[in-house]
């Protein structure tokens, strides 16, 4: 692949036997697209590949449509501090030291100790779908487990102070006889990286979890396919259709074709300015 295109970037890291402990990569396309796209990006360590037994790792951004764009991929032996710092610090390496300025991630100790090593600025947030989602399996040991379920989830959700969510949050410990609960005492004491009322008033390109829908996983598998594939617009609208021919097609051949990273042509609109036009067409 260096050969093909030079602004392809890998890094590996071996055992003393000669096998991987860790790898990572991303293309020219993804190096170019992390310059427009960097504010947010989520990183995902839930897949498995099945005959070597090592973790992989996406780097997923969200482009102008609101649509997942891969900013690179790794393989891990160990979920361990060391390889997370070992990857972010490859990864930084790879975007030219730029670091986003928010970063979605699944609850992770050791994640969230390498992330605050490697890139003290950027604002950290768990992925609350996969908080929400373990919520029953927690609590399904106590009396009306389904109605502390639904009560925390109107808590998570519709708490629109942090006075009122600590507050209601507090009162649904005390009526259910949940005080000594470890994992909920967990959660209340790390409230400001994963529920919304602290973190919403960050910019987070419509993101809370790390896990999209079907249809935009769908659009992230078409967006690694090659150089050449257009992901489909968002709607039917003429004017996005046109907006995307004009830019997009442009950006990706002028990526595709460039000897350097950093020449894509410009996009004659301001970054703040696709989401505008996202939310308006």
């Amino acid at each position: 692949m260096k050969e093909k295109n030079q602004n392809f970037f890998f890094e590996l890291n071996l055992e003393g036997d000669h096998c991987i402990k860790h790898a990572f990569w991303a293309d020219a396309r993804s190096r170019a697209a992390f310059d427009y796209f960097r504010d947010v990006v989520s990183f995902d360590t839930t897949y498995k590949t099945n005959r070597y037994n090592l973790v992989l790792g996406s780097f997923v951004g969200v482009n102008h449509y609101g649509q997942s764009t891969l900013l690179g991929c790794a393989l891990m032996k160990n979920e361990d501090i060391q390889s997370f710092k070992w990857l972010f610090e490859c990864w930084l390496h790879c975007m030219g030291g730029k670091a986003p300025k928010g970063i979605l991630t699944d609850q992770c100790a050791l994640i969230q100790r390498a992330i605050k090593l490697c890139m003290p600025t950027t604002i950290h947030r768990w992925c609350i779908w996969h908080i929400m989602k373990k919520i029953p399996s927690k609590l399904n040991g106590y009396k009306g487990h389904n109605e502390i379920e639904q009560e925390m989830s109107h808590v998570v959700w519709n708490s629109y102070t942090k006075k009122a969510f600590d507050r209601n949050w507090i009162d649904i410990l005390r009526k259910y006889g949940l005080e000594g609960n470890k994992w909920l005492s967990e959660l209340y004491e790390d409230r400001h990286i994963w529920i919304p009322v602290y973190l919403d008033h960050h910019f987070w390109a419509g993101m809370r979890s790390t896990q999209r829908t079907s249809r935009e996983q769908a659009e992230r598998e078409f967006d690694a396919v090659n150089f050449h594939t257009v992901i489909p617009c968002a709607t039917k609208s003429a004017i996005e259709a046109q907006f995307q021919h004009l830019n997009l097609l442009d950006f990706g051949s002028s990526i595709q074709s460039s000897s350097t990273l950093y020449n894509a042509p410009d996009m004659n609109y301001p970054r703040e300015d696709f989401f505008f036009i996202r939310l308006v067409y």
